[in-house]
């Protein structure tokens, strides 16, 4: 930073002192930064200033449109180009201030003399409000002078000076106002960390001379990545030319970037005002670079009714994520707006994206869910190259931990297939002073250390390389038997009878027939019960046969049987042995292990018995999943991780035969925890004793001071 700029932005800050007691220090940028705004506008307008008051004299009664159109042409900065924009007051700042009473009203037309582009902005400022309650607490005269003194003129203060003295501004404010900076402001050394994985591996085409480039914000807030990624590609390329484009929500925010634009001087870029996940403002546009910091866990219960209408969510049509949470609809919508690539092709060069997420996207959501579904969609057509995980209590309004995706659709050949995590969790420093939630910051040294270890593409103790079926898993149901045991107690005949008072008689001749005593077989207890109930009268033999008999049935097995797991597997039914396929029907895309009919029917459930297959009821109480990862086969998992410990345990073919070629769904998670997870042993249980040992002999003396 040069001695100009940041003498010119200490100077400004300064200026916020006169609004302290009307304003609180968070407040101070509603009406500092507007003022910056007007005031570099009016330095650089002062050239043309008198031949746009000419011109504008012989276009009174035009339509507004066509003023503007002209008026803006007329306008120049000093090399001749036109700005873009006008005012087309008889007021600037030194006339201004040399009006002491009638200030607020004299600044009210001045903004109102500003063409269309530029009253849009203001109006999302709502600086007029500013300018009343400024006026009644005596401060805009005092203000509007301090600003008056400023040289802000393009002779002195270029445009990347200006840009760099609005951006300074805009960090300090926007710290300063740390109870609601993480809503719209990033803290700077992650968006630099953001930019250096977004650009560092374009080095060599970004340092070209002519390189024309393109760059989205869809959340860009008040403009500081745009702004980030500009800086980096003008200190390696001063010819470049940068245009960029951003969209935000809040009208203040997008007021700032929208300014910052004009202030540096960009023409061709555009910031709009506007829902990312219902407005694309640049339809037909796409970008070689695209990043960006959306809100966390952001709720988009409002916008899902219009994206219901929609035949797909830009371009992806699966599951959407859950109502609570809409990160990854960012991500979805910056992936809609992916240049075309073809390698060697100059008209396809593909892009690239960095996105900051929270631990959300990561892995919530099992197979089937909205959330597993869009990552499976990003990693099978190998997307993802990269996540960071940034340190803890980073950011002003959260101390969460943070993921910075790197998302592209033209990775590098050796990166193809691959997926690249870096754990940055511990390279913090922590911060003299917090600002909010924000204790902790990445110094110069951490970023290139990230930058470098993104760069090397190899595995390290923070950083792993994996196959992008790494992350992918088969989820199946496992089932195991229902085992019940019969036995009729007085409590549970009076269960029954309170229900069925009808079947007194066919009861007592049950109890006749078995007796009293646990029998650990349901499935001959029941066959006793139904010989003994076709040897009674035909209006009790037909309970079974009948629709009350069916209720009648379901209540006497809940009334005289009870879970226990020394009982006979209860039978759901039989089955011919030729009548179910164990191996492509069920398993069509695995390599199956060389195992034996009887031990593959028995792998489904399915047991032996004569020329006959039992299947056995499932008890819901033990029901369970697995997660099976790719790139192994179901059958060899199961045997080996599941079967030596419940050995009755058997596969769900019903869920086998749901989706997914048949053999479970398919889903994908990034468990950043499991990969870098390293083992420390607890310390011995002498070292616990002894410090136990010394607290307690310190409670007891301080407990001695206060009784003697």
């Amino acid at each position: 930073m040069s001695a100009s700029f940041q003498q010119l932005a200490n100077f400004i800050w300064s200026v916020a002192d006169l609004l302290r007691g009307p304003y609180r220090p968070p407040q101070y940028e509603r009406v500092m930064l507007p003022l910056t705004v007007l005031r570099r506008f009016d330095a650089v307008l002062a050239p043309t200033k008198q031949a746009v008051l000419a011109r504008y004299e012989t276009l009174k009664g035009k339509e507004p449109t066509v003023v503007d159109r002209v008026l803006n042409e007329v306008a120049k900065d000093e090399k001749g180009i036109p700005l873009g924009f006008h005012n087309h007051s008889q007021l600037d700042f030194q006339k201004l201030k040399g009006d002491p009473d009638n200030i607020g009203q004299h600044l009210a037309r001045y903004i109102d003399g500003f063409s269309e582009n530029i009253r849009k902005i203001f109006d999302r400022f709502d600086f007029e409000q500013e300018i009343t309650k400024l006026e009644e607490s005596n401060r805009l005269y005092q203000v509007v002078a301090q600003f008056a003194e400023i040289d802000l003129h393009p002779r002195k203060v270029d445009n990347i000076t200006m840009g760099l003295v609005f951006e300074d501004l805009i960090r300090r404010f926007n710290e300063a106002a740390n109870e609601t900076a993480g809503d719209h402001f990033t803290p700077r050394e992650v968006i630099q960390l953001m930019v250096n994985l977004l650009l560092e591996p374009d080095t060599s085409v970004l340092t070209q001379a002519g390189v024309i480039v393109t760059i989205c914000d869809p959340a860009c807030g008040t403009g500081g990545m745009l702004a980030e990624a500009q800086n980096w590609i003008r200190g390696h390329n001063e010819q470049a030319t940068v245009k960029v484009f951003g969209q935000d929500y809040n009208p203040r925010s997008y007021a700032v970037a929208a300014s910052d634009l004009l202030i540096k001087g960009h023409k061709d870029g555009q910031v709009v005002l506007g829902n990312t996940l219902t407005d694309d403002p640049f339809p037909d546009q796409r970008f070689d670079y695209l990043l960006a910091n959306p809100p966390f866990g952001v709720d988009w219960k409002a916008e899902k009714k219009t994206i219901d209408r929609w035949p797909n969510f830009r371009g992806y049509s699966g599951k959407l994520p859950r109502i609570n949470d809409g990160a990854l609809l960012f991500l979805l919508y910056m992936m809609s707006k992916f240049q075309d690539y073809q390698p060697g092709n100059r008209d396809k060069p593909g892009s690239r994206t960095a996105i900051v997420f929270n631990g959300s996207p990561l892995f919530t959501g099992g197979a089937g869910s909205g959330e597993s579904e869009i990552r499976r969609w990003i990693i099978e057509r190998d997307q993802l190259e990269a996540i960071v995980a940034l340190p803890e209590q980073m950011f002003y309004n959260t101390g969460i931990g943070t993921f910075i995706w790197v998302v592209s659709n033209r990775k590098a050949a050796h990166r193809r297939g691959k997926i690249q995590l870096i754990d940055a969790r511990e390279r913090y420093t922590p911060m003299k002073r917090s600002l909010g939630d924000k204790r902790r910051y990445l110094d110069q040294a951490a970023l290139d250390a990230v930058t470098r270890e993104h760069g090397a593409f190899a595995n390290s103790k923070t950083s792993r390389v994996f196959d992008n079926t790494d992350f992918g898993y088969r989820r199946i149901t496992v089932l195991r038997p229902l085992r019940l045991r019969f036995e009729i107690t007085d409590e549970a005949r009076e269960r029954f009878l309170n229900t069925c008072p009808e079947l007194y008689d066919a009861l007592q001749a049950v109890q006749d027939e078995l007796g009293s005593e646990p029998l650990l077989d349901w499935n001959q207890a029941w066959d006793a019960v139904q010989q003994v109930f076709k040897t009674l009268p035909d209006d009790v033999e037909g309970w079974a046969k009948s629709a009350k008999g069916t209720s009648q049935k379901k209540i006497f097995r809940d009334c005289f049987t009870v879970v226990d797991p020394d009982a006979v597997p209860v039978i759901a039914k039989r089955h011919k042995k030729g009548d179910v396929s164990v191996s492509s029907e069920l398993f069509p895309q695995q390599t199956l292990p060389a195992l034996g009919a009887t031990e593959m029917y028995a792998l489904l459930g399915l047991y032996a018995d004569g020329k006959a297959l039992v299947e056995y009821e499932s008890d819901p109480a033990l029901k369970d999943a697995e997660n099976i990862p790719l790139k192994e086969d179901i059958v060899s998992y199961f045997l080996r991780e599941v079967r030596p410990y419940v050995a009755d345990a058997w596969i769900d073919r019903e869920a086998l035969d749901e989706q997914d070629g048949g053999i479970g769904k398919i889903g994908y998670e990034i468990n950043f925890n499991r990969v870098f997870f390293q083992y420390q042993p607890p310390r011995p249980l002498e070292t616990i004793d002894r410090e136990l040992a010394e607290v307690e002999k310190r409670i007891l003396e301080l407990l001695r001071e206060v009784t003697q």
